[in-house]
């Protein structure tokens, strides 16, 4: 296991997560006095877990006829376009 590796995407995914919706919605799960907090805490983790195997899965098959370059170019026209809906959309 390459360990430089580990911490880029451990800390990449975990900065890019604080904040975010799924973290706001998993807070508004957890302030529910009559939900188990660790039921909320395995809900959120297992989802986390299974949307990063989807991503690997879809990045190593993507990898076969993509450059890493073009999928850079599409992955950032992708957040350029959604950054424009969310903007038109307020």
């Amino acid at each position: 296991m390459d360990i430089k590796i580990l911490a880029t995407v451990f800390f990449t995914v975990f900065v890019a997560e604080l904040g975010d919706k799924t973290q706001l919605a998993t807070m508004l799960f957890a302030a529910d006095k009559d939900v188990s907090k660790w039921t909320v805490f395995a809900g959120a983790a297992l989802a986390l877990v299974a949307t990063s195997a989807l991503g690997v899965l879809v990045g190593s098959a993507i990898s076969g006829f993509m450059s890493p370059r073009q999928l850079q170019l599409v992955a950032g026209a992708g957040f350029i376009g959604i950054g424009i809906w969310t903007l038109a959309r307020a």
